[in-house]
């Protein structure tokens, strides 16, 4: 539905990120709140995870087997932003993220984030051209006379 969507906004759609290496994951909302929370869906597993809630406070309360060293939740100075970041990546963090906040007793969730975790990223293969040959350039020399006036 749109109607979520609306309210908390994810960014960016779709992360591809290194191994070993950090991404982040930002969740604005338009919307009252006590705090956000952040789950992890994956596809491989069919398995919902709940990951960290972070109250207004800032205090974070993470659910079981999560690691506090890998996940952390911070809130962008502008009130009603709040980003995942998430360390030493695995191929196992593959799936999709969502921030969500809940509302008489029901989850809404952002649009989602989906993370793929690659051994090497897939670069555009280096050229193998001759470098183009630098021309030095003439270098405009100003008289010092013209540009002292009086």
């Amino acid at each position: 539905g749109f109607y979520t969507n609306l309210l908390l906004t994810q960014t960016p759609e779709h992360i591809l990120a290194q191994t070993n290496n950090k991404t982040e994951i930002l969740c604005e909302m338009k919307k009252e709140h006590t705090g956000v929370y952040w789950y992890h869906w994956s596809q491989e597993r069919q398995h919902f995870q709940f990951l960290v809630f972070s109250n207004t406070l800032g205090k974070a309360t993470y659910g079981t087997n999560v690691s506090q060293d890998k996940f952390s939740v911070h809130e962008a100075r502008s009130q009603g932003s709040y980003s995942l970041h998430i360390s030493h990546l695995h191929p196992s963090d593959n799936g999709t993220y969502y921030c969500s906040v809940s509302q008489s007793s029901q989850l809404l969730l952002g649009s989602g984030t989906r993370l793929s975790v690659v051994d090497a990223l897939p670069l555009p293969p280096k050229t193998t051209q001759t470098p183009v040959s630098k021309k030095p350039v003439p270098k405009t020399t100003k008289s010092k006379a013209a540009s002292r006036k009086g």
